[in-house]
């Protein structure tokens, strides 16, 4: 971890944090548990680089006993936000709540800026239809085989149909009777991989799912809420609205991340549920079993098991893929993707990412498939080949589309 040099001068706008949530932060009794579950703990071994160090210095600076200083900020960017300190925690902090709200106060007070690259980026998240046509190139790139950054993998997404589209044509030909769910397409999601948007799409129709994608929907807010932006309430809001508009049973999401922050959106009002856990309520049909030769790692991300608090991909849907698969090594670990964190700390994502790709290297299987349920692991996952950390070929692949046989066009 690389720590300021100099500290700047106080200004107006460094102001305390946490004010109105002061006494979420005295609720941790410093056990420690968090210390063994923490990647950016177990990679530095600073206490400060810790949920628990971290709480510690923002309620140091809550309560004025420490002024404020570019030491807090840089520990707090230096946090992934995996939340695997929640569940390991006895007290029941609330950090990932915590967190959020320390690093809207930390851009809000001007203490830390995102680059300017993301911030571009939230710009464009939230607007949809211009995203789409910014990552048009991209989607023709990836459709031709080109993968001109370390985090694309590959894949065959639509060039121009939407997946509102597509859903609404094979709604229209397919015509299946049973529930009626929305689908939460995701920005990044639809404007780079919607080929995994398709495939959903498919599964949920080939087992009878009636499928709405609200064509009012927009970014969910999860990339501002890690940047700490302040349009999360207004993006989530728009979302509320669209989503409570459709008149659906449930909100289903193919990404966790994108999940979770819905969750946050429409709280009790309206279910929003991950897509495979969803099949593995209502039942999935199987395919048929795939080449003996194939072997399917699985990996579960942690905004799933963490922030949606599931047991894992029920193991019912995995079976229904027809492929052998296993739990891949610390397959609850984060992998240090983090939403955008790889990109503002790619060192630090990296090592994260060194210690669980290794097996990768011996793993057996023809084809070697890693398998994830989130988009942005994904594109962690397919850095580990362009790193150097997995020297042998393998495929990253979205568990849905592993459930995706195409026969329903």
């Amino acid at each position: 971890m690389k720590k300021p040099e100099t500290a700047p001068k106080n200004s107006a706008l460094d102001l305390p944090v946490l004010d109105a949530s002061s006494a979420l932060l005295t609720s941790c009794v410093h056990c420690g548990f968090c210390l063994e579950v923490c990647p950016t703990y177990q990679q530095s071994g600073d206490e400060n680089n810790s949920p628990r160090g971290r709480l510690r210095l923002w309620r140091q600076e809550a309560q004025g006993r420490l002024e404020p200083d570019p030491w807090t900020v840089q520990y707090t960017q230096e946090c992934v936000g995996c939340l695997a300190c929640e569940p390991a925690c006895p007290a029941r902090v609330p950090y990932g709540e915590i967190l959020e709200e320390v690093r809207h106060q930390h851009v809000h007070s001007g203490r830390h800026l995102p680059p300017l690259s993301l911030r571009l980026a939230a710009w464009l998240a939230a607007r949809p239809r211009l995203f789409s046509l910014v990552g048009l190139p991209l989607r023709v790139f990836r459709r031709a085989g080109l993968l001109p950054h370390r985090l694309l993998f590959a894949g065959q997404p639509a060039v121009l149909e939407s997946t509102a589209a597509y859903a609404a044509r094979l709604m229209a030909r397919q015509r299946p009777t049973g529930p009626r769910v929305a689908l939460l397409t995701g920005c990044l999601m639809e404007a780079v991989f919607r080929e995994i948007n398709f495939a959903t799409v498919r599964v949920l129709i080939r087992n009878n799912l009636q499928v709405v994608v609200p064509e009012q929907q927009g970014c969910c807010g999860a990339m501002h809420e890690h940047l700490g932006l302040a349009a999360v309430e207004q993006l989530r809001e728009q979302n509320r609205q669209a989503f409570l508009a459709a008149d659906v049973a449930a909100v289903v999401a193919n990404s966790s991340g994108c999940g979770l922050s819905t969750m946050k959106t429409l709280g009790g009002d309206l279910p929003v549920r991950d897509v495979l856990d969803f099949l593995g309520e209502t039942g999935v049909r199987a395919n048929s079993p795939r080449s003996d030769k194939a072997r399917v790692y699985v990996d579960l991300p942690c905004h799933l098991v963490h922030g949606q608090k599931l047991p894992g991909i029920p193991q019912s849907v995995l079976d229904a893929t027809g492929y052998r698969w296993e739990l891949a090594p610390r397959a609850r670990d984060c992998c240090g993707s983090g939403g955008v964190y790889n990109l503002q700390q790619p060192g630090n994502a990296r090592q994260i990412l060194q210690g669980k790709s290794q097996f990768l290297n011996t793993a057996e299987g023809d084809p070697v498939i890693l398998a994830t349920s989130n988009h942005v692991c994904m594109m962690q996952w397919q850095s580990a080949g362009r790193a150097g950390l997995v020297q042998r070929p393998y495929q990253v692949r979205h568990v849905i589309q592993l459930l995706d046989t195409g026969d329903v066009t």
